[in-house]
């Protein structure tokens, strides 16, 4: 939810400024350098909201740690095993995993990121190919049971007891 309201906040920022289409900002836009674009659209509007900005880049990037931290060691776990051992393996390469991503540049943190979730999402997209069939079977015979009014008469069943 958060990433979803920051984005959007984010794209009215930079469209009630019109920074996106400001000569002034054409560096900024050239570099690709999302928070510096929207700080400087920021601070354009209310002065000294750069530091406000940054400060929830700082809260947004630290949430984000612990949430990814929390769903990795979970999908660990069921990997590997739910032991102190396994789980202490995994954080220490998750502390080393930041500090790399502390020294290395931004756009590499995110094009790594991307491609770890691509990652998690091929194994998924091939099981819902190889369950398509089931599915629509099991969804034919759902709607064919309820065109039925089998659930009809089990709701009213339920409900006289």
């Amino acid at each position: 939810v958060d990433t979803i309201m920051i984005c959007t906040m984010t794209a009215l920022v930079m469209i009630i400024t019109g920074a996106y289409n400001d000569p002034q900002y054409a560096d900024l836009i050239k570099s690709d350098n999302g928070a510096a674009l929207t700080s400087a659209a920021m601070n354009s509007q209310i002065t000294g909201f750069n530091y406000v900005l940054s400060a929830s880049v700082i809260l947004f990037a630290y949430s984000t740690m612990i949430s990814w931290s929390y769903y990795g060691e979970r999908c660990w776990a069921f990997l590997f095993g739910d032991s102190a051992k396994i789980s202490l393996a995994y954080r220490i390469l998750f502390l080393v995993f930041v500090v790399l991503g502390s020294v290395v540049s931004a756009t590499n943190v995110l094009d790594f990121g991307d491609l770890m979730i691509l990652g998690m999402a091929f194994p998924n997209i091939l099981g819902v190919l190889l369950l398509s069939n089931r599915v629509k079977r099991e969804l034919d015979n759902y709607w064919s049971r309820y065109k039925s009014g089998e659930f009809d008469n089990a709701a009213s069943s339920t409900e006289s007891n």
